[in-house]
């Protein structure tokens, strides 16, 4: 029985994932330093959690990989396509959480 719920609770986290991920990708106007800002966390830090929870697994995924994983596409063309420029204010204040 152990097995079957941690096999249920997978799935579920697996698919919640993937919701995430659907999310960001219907909101490709919340740039990652907004994502930063307001949650501590971004496209690229999902990316990286996605590269260190296949290498607990005994898996080999590299971090170009994992974001286009992530984004839905290569990542170069997510930032030609949908990523601006960080305005003052928006690095400010990237500075003042991180230092804090």
């Amino acid at each position: 029985m152990a097995d079957n719920t941690q096999h249920s609770d997978e799935a579920v986290e697996a698919a919640v994932f993937r919701r995430l991920v659907a999310h960001l990708d219907e909101h490709v106007d919340v740039q990652n330093i907004d994502l930063m800002n307001l949650a501590g966390f971004c496209r690229n830090c999902l990316s990286k959690w996605y590269v260190a929870a296949a290498a607990e697994h005994g898996m080999e995924v590299d971090y170009e990989g994992a974001r286009e994983r992530v984004y839905g596409m290569p990542y170069a063309d997510w930032k030609r396509l949908h990523q601006r420029e960080a305005s003052d204010e928006q690095r400010a204040e990237f500075e003042r959480k991180r230092s804090g």
